[in-house]
């Protein structure tokens, strides 16, 4: 069975860091993609980041580049999400998903299987 397992939600101040896990299983990483998204509450889900398991190759949403951090292990079909200078707005649900291997990645339409997410709440 296809699955992906998110960790490392918590509270953090503003200005801290956080590193997101995103686990796999069922499948191997390294022949797609993986994203990870944010909805925070009363909002739409929105692209964060995607990398590309065949080369790392990592795109960022506006709102987060420059502070977070794509990153994956092949070995441990593994992706992360270092976030720095987390500021009150980074307060979301976090997602996890698979990319589906169309053309597009900021869609949550590109995206085929998704992990139950991990809280991130940043204080002030």
């Amino acid at each position: 069975q296809v699955r992906l397992e998110e960790s490392g939600g918590g509270v953090a101040q503003a200005g801290g860091s956080l590193r997101l896990t995103c686990l796999a299983s069922g499948w191997t990483f390294n022949t797609a993609g993986s994203g990870w998204f944010r909805q925070a509450s009363g909002k739409e889900r929105e692209f964060v980041a995607f990398i590309n398991w065949h080369d790392g190759s990592p795109y960022y949403g506006d709102s987060v580049k420059g502070r977070f951090t794509i990153s994956r292990d092949n070995a441990k079909n593994t992706v992360y999400l270092q976030m720095n200078n987390l500021k009150p707005e980074d307060t979301a649900v976090y997602y996890c998903a698979r990319w589906a291997g169309d053309s597009t990645v900021v869609y949550d339409t590109d995206y085929d299987v998704w992990g139950q997410g991990t809280e991130v709440t940043v204080s002030t």
